[in-house]
Formats: structure tokens, sequence, C-alpha cells
């Protein structure tokens, strides 16, 4: 694994170059202030690329968090693209991804105090990670987070979630590939990717196929410190599924905070927050 630093000055974000053990190649976006008191490494959502987190490591840079934004097998600058040909699931992005920007995060700014944070599946893999990996960060953020088990859901969404796991591993079965942009979900994820997602959604349980470690009982071993934030009118990843999450951490301090639309200053849904980080940084920080 590599990692290779340029500078695009005009934004004050850097470009770290990260090659996986596999050969897989992705730019990492790194925000570092002057004098940083803390680093985090950030996981986006499902077919969000790394870019559009640079308000959010921004407005985390001015507070004195120096922020490095992983990018997805297959999505944003990933040298990959799913197909029938090209395929992969959790334990690439596990074994082989997260450990590659961890150390090329490590390599551009070593320091004791690291932060692991995530959005949405971002979230999800970031506990799995951490689980297998717990020297890797002492706190743990979450924003816009959850399982995405079906029991975990109030009722009104609950009783169709099953159909819509079922039929996406299908589709993407079929094709070769998750069509996500075509049909409104994620970006265009790998067959197996969406088969390990579905498979957490259906059984409430995290593992990734092919890889022997229990992704379960890792987490609930963790020893950390845990934020995370809701935003009221995001039904992908509502209270009830964070909880959900947070409680495969049982030893974790965990703290909630939700915020509504006053509290935004826009809609409090899944993804408007990311153009009006400010609330969002202020919640996660709030005990700093």
């Amino acid at each position: 694994m590599s990692a290779q630093a340029s500078t695009a000055a005009e934004t004050g974000v850097e470009s770290l170059e990260v090659t996986a053990a596999d050969g897989h190649r992705w730019q990492m976006p790194a925000v570092i202030p002057a004098q940083p008191r803390a680093r985090l490494l950030w996981l986006p959502a499902m077919g969000v690329a790394a870019r559009h987190y640079v308000p959010f490591a921004q407005a985390l840079c001015a507070r004195g968090i120096a922020v490095f934004i992983h990018d997805w097998r297959g999505n944003g600058s990933s040298s990959l693209r799913p197909s029938r040909a090209v395929d992969w699931g959790y334990r690439e992005l596990l074994e082989l991804d997260l450990p590659a920007a961890a150390a090329a995060m490590a390599a551009r700014l070593e320091m004791d105090a690291s932060i692991l944070g995530g959005h949405s599946l971002g979230g999800q893999l970031g506990a799995c990670f951490l689980g297998q990996n717990p020297g890797q960060a002492r706190r743990f953020w979450l924003v816009a987070s959850g399982a995405p088990y079906w029991r975990a859901f109030p009722p009104r969404t609950r009783w169709w979630l099953p159909l819509v796991y079922r039929f996406l591993p299908w589709l993407a079965a079929r094709i070769g590939y998750l069509p996500g942009r075509r049909i409104g979900f994620g970006g265009n994820e790998s067959r197996s990717l969406i088969r390990d997602w579905a498979r957490t959604a259906l059984s409430g349980r995290y593992a990734a196929a092919g890889m022997p470690a229990d992704l379960e009982a890792g987490m609930a071993r963790l020893l950390v410190q845990a934020r995370g934030v809701v935003l009221d009118r995001d039904w992908l990843a509502p209270t009830s599924s964070l909880r959900f999450l947070l409680s495969k951490l049982p030893h974790a301090q965990s703290h909630i905070r939700v915020l509504d639309g006053r509290a935004l200053g826009a809609l409090a849904d899944h993804f408007t927050w990311m153009k009006h980080p400010g609330p969002v940084v202020s919640a996660l920080l709030a005990d700093d």
C-alpha cells in the first residue's frame, strides 16, 4: 500500500493517493488545520463520493479536527467500477481498503487522538472495522446512520422493507451489479456488496462473505465513546435503527442527538445536512 500527497491550495484540500494490497487505487481528500487536536477518518454513505463531504470536513477543520475522507471501492475516485466481471463485498472493504486508508492517514498525520466516523453505510462498516481493529480510534461518530435491519424501523416502513431487501440482490445478480443510479438507490454497486448488505438487513447480524472473523463479537468487545446524530426527517436512518446498531456495542459510552429542521436550518433528512454541516459538527463536538 502507498500514500502520496498532493495539495489543492486554492481549496485547502489535500489529495492522498492510496493503494490497497490488491492494487485498487483511489484518492482520499484530507482537510488538515495548522494545529490539529484530533484526526478523523470519515466513511461515506453507499454511493456517495468523498468529495461531497468536503464542506463537512472544512467545518470540522475550523474546529481543529483533521479530516480524511475515504472513497468506497467503485465510487468517486476509485479505479474500479462494478460489473459482471468485477465484483467485491464487505470483505474487500474491511480487509483491504479500510486498512489502506487508515495507514495513509497515519502516514500523513501521526497522532494518538483518533476518531472513526461514518454516514449511513459508513457508520455500519465503521463499527465492523473498529470491532476488528479496536486500536484505530477512541471515539466513534455516526451521522444519519443505523442498521438496515427491517425490524428496527417504525411500523409504517417495516412491513415493506423485506421485499426491497430481497429484490435488490436479485436485481444485482441478474444484471451483474446494482444499477443504483438508474433506480435511485445508492450508486452503481457490486452484487456481492448488496448481498452482504441485504443479509444484514434481513437477519440483523453483520457478516462478510469469505471473511472468517466474527464481526458481531468484535463489536461487542469495543470500548469507545460513540456519538450519533439523527436527522428527524430521515426515514432511511431513524433513531430506532441507530439504537439497534449501537446495541451491538454494549460497552461503548453512547450518546444520541436528534436535530430537526429548525436546528439544521434546512430539511433534516438523510443527505441535506451535508450542505449545512455546521449544526452537525456542533452536535458531534458538544462535549469537547
